[in-house]
């Protein structure tokens, strides 16, 4: 129980530290987009063709045509990105808070409730309209970042239960809308780009069953079926959660193997007197040759999924969502007409992500308690449940990601949508932490 404890705190810290970059890139954003000298700059600078070229074979090409550098970041980054969430939710789902149904019930039936209220709020919002209501999905996500970077604000005053809550709600959120995307967000379906992709599953399934645990294999045909798809009419981000979920979990040959390698290993050295700690010993190459075995031992414990999963930590957290961030957060007041926060998209995604994510949350796991399907979080009365269920609305990411699948593509009309759904996640998501931290420094611990 410690050693996971632990586990959750450490990657805890790590969404907190990448929360407070997102948010720089985000203001940095929407000062781009309003101030006179950049303007046209920031918004020509996504318009740039990106080429990945081989002879006439471009990677970055989408029937035909290459790619700019806005559909680069939200096709190819944000695969990326899904793969670092496929191997978050795969993880959870193998040996985390999704791993048992007495820790996984909780956070799946929040999850549910705080997908299926934002959704029927935003139709009643903008009820009979077909393009407006393309934009449905928009309100359900969970920021995980973010959100845990609210409740960083209390520090040790917030239950490890609720944090673990929240945590494991946004990564069932994230496959709620994975799971959305796929369905609601392909056309024109390419059959033979289909059957190449289905070819790319299938050989990493059965490297799989072969045994085959190189990172290497599974990271290079996961890059030809994201063309693949890409192509195909299926979203192309969906290649990364398919990629993570045929990435092994487990090891070649079981952990035992390995940490008898290294004690037998270990056991060659001498042991070394404490007054010799500090010497320093020219090794010989038997010895260098048994630490390298150590080493290979040591590395070959940690599975394909577990080690790619920190490798991406990084890159993903720093770079890919500040990127994104930074791309697609810029909104230009100038041709806003701040009204539109109240009626239409922008009113229909603030309320579903301050209003709905907390009623769908809140409503959802308050019955399932009463009926005695699950408990709440140790160390949690329903005053502290209920504020960080406020901290649910903060949508962000994966919001602004579908708003822009939902808009884009749609002539001037549908610019005008994407910005005012842009806006109405910035507002509702800022709406949604204020209003959290206010309730949860009322209803918290004092220590």
């Amino acid at each position: 129980m410690a050693q996971s404890n632990y586990s959750f705190l450490s990657k805890f810290k790590r969404h907190v530290s990448s929360s407070m970059v997102l948010i720089f890139f985000t203001v940095l954003a929407l000062i781009c987009a309003n101030l006179p000298v950049v303007k046209d700059w920031y918004f020509g600078l996504w318009q740039n063709e990106v080429m990945f070229s081989v002879g006439n074979f471009n990677l970055f090409s989408h029937n035909g045509h290459a790619m700019n550098l806005g559909a680069v970041i939200n096709d190819f980054l944000m695969a990326i990105f899904f793969l670092s969430v496929g191997l978050e939710i795969k993880r959870e789902i193998r040996v985390g808070e999704l791993s048992t149904k007495e820790k996984a019930l909780l956070p799946i039936i929040g999850a549910c409730g705080g997908m299926l209220v934002p959704v029927l709020l935003f139709a009643l919002v903008c009820p009979g309209d077909a393009a407006m209501q393309r934009g449905l999905a928009i309100p359900m996500a969970t920021d995980i970042a973010f959100s845990l970077g609210v409740l960083a604000v209390f520090k040790t005053r917030v239950p490890v239960g609720l944090k673990v809550f929240l945590a494991a709600l946004a990564v069932a959120d994230d496959l709620g809308g994975i799971i959305v995307i796929a369905l609601f967000y392909s056309s024109d379906i390419n059959m033979m780009f289909m059957l190449l992709s289905a070819l790319c599953v299938a050989t990493m399934v059965a490297g799989n069953i072969m045994k085959v645990r190189s990172k290497a294999f599974y990271v290079i045909i996961g890059l030809i079926l994201w063309y693949f798809m890409l192509n195909s009419g299926i979203h192309a981000t969906i290649a990364g959660v398919i990629v993570a979920f045929c990435i092994p979990a487990t090891l070649k040959k079981g952990t035992g193997v390995y940490l008898e390698r290294i004690r037998q290993n270990i056991n060659k050295f001498p042991v070394i007197e404490v007054d010799d700690l500090h010497n320093t010993v020219v090794l010989t190459n038997a010895e260098i040759h048994t630490l390298k075995s150590i080493e290979s031992a040591a590395d070959k414990m940690i599975s394909p999924l577990q080690d790619l999963e920190d490798n991406l930590h990084f890159p993903i957290n720093f770079i890919v969502i500040p990127l994104f961030a930074f791309a697609n957060a810029g909104i230009d007041m100038s041709q806003m007409d701040m009204g539109s926060l109240f009626s239409g998209v922008g009113l229909a995604v603030m309320v579903g992500l301050v209003l709905g994510k907390f009623l769908g949350v809140l409503g959802f796991s308050w019955l399932a308690v009463r009926l005695k399907f699950v408990n709440l979080p140790a160390g949690t009365d329903w005053k502290s449940f209920a504020s960080v269920c406020v901290v649910c609305g903060i949508g962000f990411t994966v919001s602004m990601f579908i708003a822009d699948l939902s808009y884009a593509g749609l002539g001037a009309a549908g610019a005008a949508l994407l910005s005012q759904a842009k806006l109405g996640v910035l507002c509702g998501s800022v709406i949604s932490a204020v209003l959290g931290c206010v309730l949860l420094n009322k209803t918290l611990p004092k220590e």
